[in-house]
């Protein structure tokens, strides 16, 4: 009866030592619309080095900083950039109340639907955005940004405007945010406009929206304390004031950084100056059947200055054809 007890006893054991055994468990990929390669290797092999405390190249987690720019590398940016088209729809909607913009430029452009005409002028352009984006309260103008979101459509996928975001990049942000990353957003475009959709769209709060800012001052109206926006620049987020908006609101070089164009160049050169390894990428938009394909001659995104940067110092290059199993989360929700 001992040696039965006994023998049951050994083998109640050895099917704890199994079952406590490590057993392979299937692969999580934290890429998953990443294509296998060099970039998507480059990617995981740099967080991997900089997250490990045995590696020379770890980097504490209140350093870990990844900076985006918005437009063409979250979300596309043709044929217009959306403010531009948030700009123009604004501009037909307040026409109601000014019957001379029809023969003023550069409004009667923008009732003509003439974009030629209208992006002819910087200045134009610039003029547009102080009517649509001042002169109230940044409470009015949220309500007024996400009602345009609501139905803001893309022309050529016929898609909300907030659908319109790269698949690929949103898994790279949560898996920068998995490995104690903070992410933040560095745009020429409006702050206050990106931060109409930025939380829900890529889980980056307010706080870790960095773009051009309009000159604001504090009312009381009523009783009631507001920030009211001025007619003036406080700062336009591109190119060289792109790390000089970093160094203002982060305080900290980036560890990773990624554009697209020419207007994040300086912001990808001021990450590579930071002490010990970091990382630089551009995504090339080479896919014009799933979105579009441009780079040095393009009016909207160009790519020519920093591509041959990002050459010349081997910085990652992401080939949107290639490196992409799909492009826009609707994808996955088709197959």
């Amino acid at each position: 009866m001992k040696s039965r007890s006994m023998f049951y006893l050994h083998i109640i054991i050895f099917i704890l030592l199994i079952s406590s055994c490590s057993v392979p468990t299937e692969y999580s990929d934290p890429l998953p619309s990443w294509n296998e390669g060099d970039t998507k290797t480059s990617i995981v092999n740099f967080i991997n080095n900089v997250t490990n405390q045995n590696s020379s190249n770890y980097i504490k987690v209140s350093e870990r900083i990844a900076v985006f720019d918005n437009d063409g590398t979250l979300w596309t940016e043709k044929p217009i950039y959306f403010q531009i088209q948030f700009v123009i729809d604004r501009v037909k909607e307040m026409a109601k109340d000014h019957p001379e913009w029809k023969e003023k430029q550069p409004y009667k452009a923008v009732l003509e639907n003439d974009i030629k005409t209208l992006f002819s002028s910087e200045k134009w352009i610039s003029e547009l955005f102080v009517v649509t984006h001042t002169g109230m309260t940044t409470s009015e103008f949220y309500k007024i940004g996400h009602e345009w979101l609501k139905t803001a459509k893309h022309p050529k996928f016929n898609k909300l405007l907030t659908d319109m975001v790269f698949q690929p990049m949103l898994e790279l942000m949560e898996y920068l945010r998995q490995n104690e990353f903070r992410t933040y957003i560095v745009s020429g475009g409006g702050q206050t406009f990106i931060r109409l959709f930025a939380e829900q769209v890529y889980n980056v709060p307010p706080e870790q929206i960095i773009g051009t800012l309009f000159k604001t001052e504090y009312r009381v109206v009523d009783d009631n304390p507001e920030i009211y926006r001025l007619p003036e620049i406080f700062l336009f987020d591109d190119k060289g004031m792109k790390p000089v908006a970093i160094e203002k609101f982060i305080g900290l070089i980036p560890t990773m950084a990624f554009g697209n164009s020419d207007g994040d160049l300086q912001m990808l050169q001021y990450t590579q100056s930071g002490k010990g390894k970091r990382f630089m990428a551009l995504v090339h938009h080479t896919d014009s059947t799933r979105e579009y394909s441009y780079d040095r001659n393009s009016h909207i995104g160009q790519l020519d200055k920093a591509w041959d940067e990002a050459i010349e110092k081997k910085w990652t290059l992401i080939d949107m054809q290639k490196d992409w199993k799909v492009i826009f989360p609707f994808e996955l929700k088709s197959k």
